[in-house]
């Protein structure tokens, strides 16, 4: 009843205009077609062809106002379109007519759903719902509104948790299934495409399994229906609906034009006396054949609230109001000809008489005008652009549902007041609806095999890789001057470290190091106050003088391995070393060659022997023996010395700043000639150990060697193993437990003898068998 007053309320305005169709009367006729597609095509061809019923004829029309459904449109199309007559729908909004190929004469008042999928995609992807469910009627016209939501989100990263079908003829069955579906999901926003009624079932199948915590998303098949809002089940299970609708416009003036309606000034209108008798319970007309009363004629629609009076709405009204003014401004192009009688007989031009429908069609896709309410109104292809409304169903304070404007559409661009709309949850908060909750930033996503892509794991970033932005798809390392945060969300410059004075370890071996070269002087200091006595002549005083003066240098070389390496210490400290610990290796071998020589020299036939162990050849042999590891460490240290290097290769925020060993093969050679003189003078201590003296200190040279020997060893293994700065302490720790084997090993027992037991420092004691 509306639309078809919306109709004549169109046609009135244009007549009465000036500037529009002047000199000319539109006319119109209205055909009801029951919604049964064969008196569509009945009626259709009814008002192309002209009616003789009666003897009466009314002549054909150049242009149809209909199609309520995509269906009804496609049939018409295909039946109008070989006499080219121009359809306008109003409600049809099926994409697949907006193929000009297929449907040259159709138009519509209506956009094409293709932009409502585009728009409900876009709105999912700006509140960030990664995980939608749907449900679609079985057909292929909803079927091809979800496959463009599908596509447009999916191309921005958001999934499709399922899709469940409503079939009309098993409904109760089809909405039954998918409201388990959706109570069994994660799922919390849910895409509805389909006939109100349809939903309405889907609502009540909700209900009945209490789940009441989802977000609908609505298309303009329901998204305004009225029954819905005052169904029942709707207030519990739908609270919140968001989706788009048709747009709304005001018609100035429509409103008092329905409500002055009177059967007595349209006595043929069997419409409004049908709608008449149903409001008042009266016949308007006195010859009715009716059996009710007749009215008293005080009966007015001002009073009445019904849908035909309802104005808040005017959606789909004001597209058959728009198609009426498309439909005359085309004919008033059609019209507008410079010499109308001259152009009676071109294709673009006519008289009012002669309007033929392929003129009216050509002219139909060139129509661009001002709609009364100032908006702007143009066909692309037979669509015209993209408008919706925004609705949201709220909750009002008495318990009931209503529809709110909550923003527009048009075209591409979205007009949405985010804090006007109100959720399921009855808050403004937005919904929340994913498969995985985002990865945070330190995080990389990883996909979970044979799972959408919207399911993923958060996987943190390893040790020197980050990721400062949400959902990233890989972590990237830093580079070799950065390390990552703790967050491993930004890379930080690494700090450099090194074994210094002032920290626990550095403070430990410094101690033990000047401990060690403390002791080492009060030793020389005995020996020296002492050195008149038997123990200390007997054992070489010369060479134990020189051997206490190295084991200092190889306690204090170790004080240049701690602090911040520099050119000059990485120098410095190998040659210190090398040279250090071979002096006082070469002092024990001398001692133990002499003790040998000493014993062998005692035998008949062999007095000359000691002659080649006199002072001078044990200096000069410390000497040969010394001056070796000097030209090694001078010919290493000169062609490829160790440099301080960061160890880039260490896993940490903190990089070792160490002294490079550019050349191992240098390092090796001064290892190895400690090796080599160590393990010669334990062997000849070896052989030496069983000599008849009481005081032999061949043995004591054995021990210390034995020591010296297992410390380097298992020095070896222990310095490649041990990260960073670790390696320059145990190099150190071998230093300290070395000089410590020796000088305990060596000069203990002496200074035992020599403080604790004066009785046996004595010639005859040590010359004792």
């Amino acid at each position: 009843m509306q639309y078809i007053y919306a109709m004549m309320f169109a046609v009135d305005e244009i007549n009465h205009r000036q500037s529009l169709l002047p000199g000319v009367r539109l006319g119109y006729r209205i055909l009801d077609s029951c919604g049964l597609h064969p008196w569509e095509m009945e009626a259709a061809l009814s008002l192309v062809g002209g009616d003789n019923t009666f003897c009466t004829f009314t002549p054909p029309v150049p242009l149809i106002i209909g199609g309520s459904s995509s269906k009804t449109a496609i049939i018409l199309t295909g039946v109008l379109g070989p006499l080219s007559v121009p359809l306008m729908s109003y409600q049809s909004s099926c994409p697949c007519l907006s193929d000009k190929r297929l449907y040259p004469n159709f138009f519509r008042t209506i956009p094409s759903d293709i932009y409502q999928a585009r728009a409900l995609a876009q709105l999912a992807i700006d509140f960030k719902w990664t995980w939608i469910g749907a449900v679609v009627a079985e057909n292929d016209y909803d079927f091809f509104s979800l496959q463009v939501f599908q596509e447009e989100i999916e191309r921005s990263g958001l999934c499709m948790a399922f899709i469940r079908t409503l079939r009309r003829q098993n409904i109760v069955t089809d909405a039954r299934e998918a409201a388990l579906t959706i109570q069994a999901s994660t799922v919390k926003v849910i895409l509805v495409v389909s006939w109100y009624t349809d939903v309405r079932e889907l609502f009540v199948q909700l209900e009945k399994i209490n789940v009441t915590d989802r977000q609908f998303l609505a298309t303009e098949a329901w998204s305004t229906s009225g029954d819905l809002l005052q169904h029942p089940a709707t207030s519990r299970v739908a609270r919140g609906v968001f989706g788009v609708a048709i747009r709304s416009s005001n018609m100035e003036g429509f409103e008092n034009y329905i409500k002055s309606l009177h059967p007595s000034q349209r006595p043929d209108n069997e419409y409004l006396r049908e709608y008449w008798e149903k409001v008042f319970g009266c016949t308007p007309l006195s010859s009715s054949s009716s059996p009710l009363p007749p009215c008293t004629g005080t009966e007015s629609l001002h009073g009445v609230h019904s849908h035909v009076t309802d104005m808040s709405q005017l959606r789909v009204t004001y597209n058959v109001y728009l198609a009426v003014y498309a439909a005359a401004h085309a004919i008033h192009s059609l019209l507008s000809c410079p010499n109308t009688e001259a152009s009676v007989t071109t294709s673009n031009c006519s008289s009012p008489q002669n309007i033929t429908p392929a003129q009216l069609l050509e002219h139909l896709g060139t129509v661009n005008f001002t709609t009364p309410q100032g908006e702007r109104f143009y066909f692309q292809e037979g669509d015209i652009p993209a408008k919706y409304d925004l609705v949201n169903w709220q909750k009002t304070p008495e318990g009931s549902l209503r529809l709110v404007l909550i923003g527009r559409v048009d075209g591409f661009d979205i007009d949405l007041n985010e804090t006007a709309i109100q959720w399921n949850t009855g808050s403004s908060q937005v919904p929340v609806s994913v498969c995985t909750m985002s990865c945070e930033p330190g995080t990389r996503k990883a996909i979970r095999k044979g799972e959408p892509v919207c399911c993923f794991d958060c996987i943190p970033c390893g040790d020197g890789e980050i990721s400062n932005k949400i959902d990233s798809l890989q972590c990237d390392r830093c580079p070799l001057e950065f390390w990552s945060n703790p967050a491993r969300t930004s890379c930080i410059p690494r700090q450099l470290d090194f074994l210094a004075f002032n920290e626990t370890l550095g403070i430990t071996l410094t101690t033990v190091a000047v401990s060690g070269a403390v002791v080492t002087t009060a030793v020389f200091v005995v020996f020296l106050y002492y050195r008149q006595t038997p123990v200390v002549r007997a054992n070489n005083s010369e060479l134990s003088f020189l051997l206490l003066v190295s084991l200092k240098l190889c306690f204090l070389c170790s004080l240049v391995f701690i602090g911040r390496p520099s050119f000059w210490s990485c120098r410095f400290q190998q040659a210190v070393f090398g040279i250090s610990f071979v002096l006082s290796v070469s002092c024990l071998q001398v001692k133990t060659m002499v003790v040998l020589a000493a014993f062998r020299s005692a035998r008949p036939g062999s007095e000359s022997l000691i002659k080649w162990f006199g002072p001078q050849q044990q200096r000069g042999s410390v000497g040969i023996f010394t001056s070796i590891q000097i030209l090694i460490c001078i010919i290493w240290l000169s062609l490829n010395p160790p440099l301080p290097q960061p160890d880039w290769d260490m896993i940490g925020v903190k990089v070792t700043l160490e002294c490079a060993m550019a050349s191992v093969l240098g390092f090796s050679l001064v290892l190895g000639y400690i090796g080599l003189l160590a393990c010669t003078c334990l062997l000849l201590a070896f052989l030496a150990r069983k000599l008849p003296d009481n005081f032999n200190e061949a043995k004591l040279i054995t021990f210390s060697m034995l020591i010296f020997c297992a410390v380097w060893v298992a020095f070896v293994p222990a310095y490649v193993s041990s990260p960073g700065k670790y390696s320059v302490a145990v190099e150190i720790f071998a230093m300290l437990a070395s000089s410590y084997g020796l000088l305990f090993c060596i000069f203990a027992p002496k200074c035992f003898i020599i403080l604790l037991r004066p009785e046996k420092n004595t010639k005859k004691h040590l010359m004792a068998k």
